[in-house]
């Protein structure tokens, strides 16, 4: 991550309970709809490292945080995640443990 430059930043995403970056940084400063532009067809494509390629990933409603280089992250940050926990429209059901007191 060190060739990144000041002006640029590497993108997260997750989906469908999963992560993985874009492969190429890209301008810091571009504008949410871009990276999520960028981001749906990568998905769609299969081009992003940890997720399933997703013929029809829609990112339009997922939030876009941006996070400037610290210390420990000597890289600028852009993650896209939904608005939900882990990447799913909801989390899934639990089957109860019988009590084995």
């Amino acid at each position: 991550m060190n060739d990144i430059k000041d002006t640029e930043a590497c993108v997260n995403i997750t989906y469908g309970g999963k992560n993985g970056d874009l492969r190429d940084p890209v301008f810091f400063q571009s504008t949410d709809d871009d990276v999520r532009n960028w981001v749906t067809e990568a998905v769609r494509t299969g081009s992003v490292p940890g997720l399933d390629a997703a013929p029809n990933a829609d990112f339009s409603d997922f939030v876009v945080d941006r996070f400037v280089t610290t210390e420990a992250r000597p890289w600028n940050l852009i993650q896209l995640r939904p608005k939900t926990p882990f990447g799913f429209d909801r989390l899934p059901e639990i089957e109860p443990r019988e009590d084995t007191r």
